[in-house]
């Protein structure tokens, strides 16, 4: 071997780690925006990722997951969404107060979103099946049932007078939520008080309200800030003797009365898989918006005995889900 191979040689090896090195961070970056807390949303984020993972995609072998929570201050999306983008990620996936934000930090970059509301109407995408541009996700439609669950805890508690209405405002859908729980009140002739709650204190001084009696059961309104807090609800909630319905089954299974509406959870999965799909190379256009095409209805009987409550055999035969 001449000096010159061997030089040439030993410069190749020494250049063996630093390759093995621009392999390890040359994985692929998914950016996940939450307007939520890190520990409220751990059980939806590990959803997400079941969704990347039916794909094929396991965070630190073949993606890398850049997190940024909001902690429910909304203030701050605009920023972590830019600073999202300046990481160059190959998709950014957004759940519903974050996607206003993501969609005027990038129109480049692929966009998948999870939210309540629909899309169309808020002006997300073009259309269910047609997107456009490069934005598409999930939606439970949550948010268009106000109606609904109010009619059913109506339902559940037939000689209740007034039912009490906690929302978030800073959560956009909240005043479409309020309007159409108003509308179904005043056809049953039943009495409305709305109270507010963006921080955890807040919540702790409706049910102060509540405790003073007057009011006969809870709505409780959509979006992830009372999501979850789901434990600190159904807790208050027990505490004071209010019967409450909810969104989401995983309310009532902490022990919330009463959810209507599709699985949130379900959603987040679905929003990993579509991830996946564009990582593999699908565009944002071509993927229509997933619909739901199941809404439970979730009693806790346990819940119902605590409080004294006999449950309408009716509303407990159409029940898909009875928890004991």
């Amino acid at each position: 071997m001449t000096r010159r191979e061997l030089i040439a040689l030993l410069g190749g090896a020494a250049a063996w780690p630093l390759a093995g090195h621009a392999q390890q961070v040359a994985l692929p970056v998914v950016g996940f925006l939450n307007s939520a807390s890190a520990e409220g949303y751990a059980s939806m984020a590990a959803a997400f990722k079941q969704g990347l993972k039916e794909t094929g995609y396991v965070e630190g072998q073949n993606i890398t997951i850049e997190y940024r929570w909001a902690d429910d201050q909304y203030d701050r999306l605009p920023a972590l969404a830019a600073d999202l983008v300046s990481r160059r990620p190959a998709v950014i996936f957004a759940n519903s107060p974050c996607i206003p934000a993501a969609k005027a930090a990038t129109s480049t970059v692929p966009i998948t979103f999870m939210t309540g509301e629909d899309p169309v109407r808020r002006g997300f995408v073009a259309s269910f099946n047609r997107p456009g541009g490069n934005i598409t996700g999930v939606t439970t439609l949550s948010g268009e049932l106000a109606a609904k669950r109010f009619e059913l805890l109506h339902e559940l508690l037939p000689h209740a007078k007034t039912i009490a209405t906690l929302i978030n405002s800073d959560f956009g859908p909240s005043g479409r939520f309020q309007a159409d729980v108003d509308e179904a009140a005043r056809a049953l002739g039943l009495s409305i008080q709305q109270m507010q709650a963006s921080n955890e204190r807040e919540i702790d001084h409706a049910f102060d309200i509540l405790a003073m009696g007057g009011i006969d059961a809870l709505l409780v309104g959509p979006g992830p800030f009372l999501d979850s807090r789901r434990q600190q609800l159904v807790t208050l909630a027990a505490k004071v003797g209010i019967p409450a319905g909810y969104e989401t089954r995983a309310t009532a299974l902490a022990g919330g009365l009463t959810s209507y509406g599709p699985s949130v959870a379900d959603g987040y999965r679905q929003a990993g898989i579509y991830v996946g799909k564009i990582l593999q190379g699908t565009k944002p256009a071509d993927l229509p918006v997933v619909q739901p095409t199941k809404f439970e209805l979730v009693i806790n009987l346990k819940t119902a005995k605590a409080l004294g409550l006999a449950i309408p055999p009716l509303l407990l035969a159409r029940a898909d889900e009875v928890i004991d």
